[in-house]
């Protein structure tokens, strides 16, 4: 027996307590052979009764070693719930139910958390193997081999071949290509691999599932859910014709259409969904995936949360600052012809030949969201736009002349961050002119890193929003005079 074991962190632990009555017993027997020695060898039969208890000792224990070995190995008749031997759980052999391989958990290969001083990192990786036998068994031990543990596996069936997506945990010593050098060995190819996170320990079931209510509690979330389905990549919703109305947009078919890296789906009011991911080619299951999504939108129809809160402003007026749609196209467009030229000029950068079809798009919840300020009366007074534009996303303001510089800008500016920052993006953008001292000023109210950039006297305005996440969340804490419907 050693005296010397090894704890979870594998550093020695001496049990000096066992040494200790180990040592006293061993004091104790010499003693107790000391006394029966001097007994029995100074009787006259002494010498003899020494060597009959020898002989008789060494017999019992002959007898115990050759019974041991014949009868200590078998198994118990009942379930002890112990774990199997090593050897067996290795062997898997077909006797039995020993077909799950484990690992010792003394032996320091346990892949559960890792090995090693440095931690795990997570991956995730997407190969291509040959619709092989064993193809994708040759993918995993050559992962083993590296102590790589396979969190989740999903396939993607191609004509020829069978892509496979998975989400790894490896050493923090392993570096990713020597995880994509290994998997090129035991024959897989077109691979990629990018670091994961905790996030991307949802089964892809539950994902979708979440990214399916989401868009059918609000039509906005399409954009959003379909990036988040895909991973990174550039969506553009495009009208059935253009803001100005002077050419068709080219349409896609109502089955949709996919090439290669990219896929165009049937928006549900009749323009064109186009999906690009230049780094990795789309599969057909992602494909079938994003069109459920859209099909699933376009079957429940415009919609969008009804909710509303009740602010009262500095010079003691209330205002309702609610989610618009294409339904307030009407009042919107009342408000305009209420709006100066210079402030229509300021909003839009240039003339205005035909609002409503800038309304239509702008209210439209496949293009973004919306907020409307309206008086008691329910007149419309102020519109804040989150636009989504490919993989960025524009922030746009409309006040009207009478009810300008009340501090309706910066609420609606502040909200505005804050439903980006719950979106997950990493920036916000707006495009004016540097004579509109109040967007200016109101962007620099959010205590927020900008960068400044002026072309041909018009300036875009980028906010990072890394710091925001505190701000999103007081923004996001119920008001004392809400209301909600």
């Amino acid at each position: 027996m050693s005296d010397v074991t090894r704890a979870k962190n594998g550093r020695p632990v001496h049990h000096w307590r066992r040494d200790l009555v180990e040592l006293a017993a061993l004091f104790t027997a010499v003693a107790v052979a000391d006394a029966v020695a001097n007994v029995i060898g100074h009787g006259p039969d002494g010498p003899a009764l020494l060597a009959i208890s020898a002989v008789a000792l060494i017999a019992t224990a002959g007898f115990h070693t050759w019974w041991s070995h014949r009868h200590g190995h078998a198994p118990p008749t009942g379930d002890t719930g112990a774990r199997p031997a090593a050897s067996a759980r290795r062997a898997g052999t077909a006797e039995g139910d020993l077909t799950a391989p484990e690992t010792d958990a003394d032996d320091g290969s346990g892949s559960g958390s890792g090995s090693g001083s440095g931690g795990t990192v997570l991956w995730r990786m997407r190969t291509t193997v040959r619709d092989e036998p064993g193809s994708l068994a040759a993918l995993c031990m050559a992962l083993a081999e590296l102590r790589v543990d396979i969190l989740s596996l999903q396939t993607h069936p191609l004509a020829e071949g069978t892509v496979d997506e998975f989400l790894l945990r490896a050493p923090a010593p392993v570096a990713a290509s020597e995880v994509t050098r290994a998997v090129s060995l035991s024959g897989g190819f077109g691979t990629w691999i990018e670091r994961a996170d905790a996030h991307d320990l949802v089964d892809a079931p539950t994902r979708v599932l979440g990214l399916a209510t989401r868009t059918a509690l609000d039509a906005a979330e399409l954009p959003l859910a379909l990036r988040q389905l895909l991973g990174r990549c550039t969506i553009r919703s495009l009208p059935a014709t253009s803001v100005r109305g002077d050419r068709p947009e080219a349409g896609a078919p109502v089955e949709g259409a996919l090439e290669d890296t990219v896929m165009r789906l049937r928006a549900p009011e009749g323009g064109v969904i186009t999906v690009e991911r230049p780094y990795l080619p789309f599969t057909p299951t992602e494909f079938a995936r994003a069109r459920a999504l859209v099909e699933l939108d376009a079957r429940l129809g415009p919609r969008v949360p009804r909710s509303r809160d009740v602010l009262t402003l500095p010079q003691g007026k209330d205002i309702i600052v609610r989610r618009a749609d294409a339904g307030d196209v009407e009042a919107a467009k009342a408000m305009h012809e209420r709006c100066s030229q210079r402030t229509l000029s300021m909003r839009y950068h240039g003339p205005v030949g035909d609002a409503d079809k800038y309304l239509k798009h702008l209210l439209s919840p496949h293009f973004g969201r919306t907020l409307a300020v309206q008086t008691a009366s329910g007149r419309v007074v102020g519109l804040g736009h989150l636009l989504w534009d490919g993989d960025e996303t524009e922030i746009a303001l409309l006040v009207e002349d009478d009810w300008q510089r009340r501090g309706i800008g910066g609420e609606l500016l502040g909200r505005l961050v804050a439903m980006a920052v719950e979106a997950g993006c990493d920036s916000v953008y707006a495009v004016t002119q540097a004579a509109n001292t109040g967007m200016v000023a109101a962007m620099r109210g959010l205590d927020l890193p900008l960068d400044y950039q002026i072309e041909e006297g018009t300036l875009v305005i980028t906010a990072r929003l890394e710091t925001a996440a505190p701000h999103a969340e007081d923004a996001g804490h119920e008001r004392e005079h809400s209301v909600r419907d």
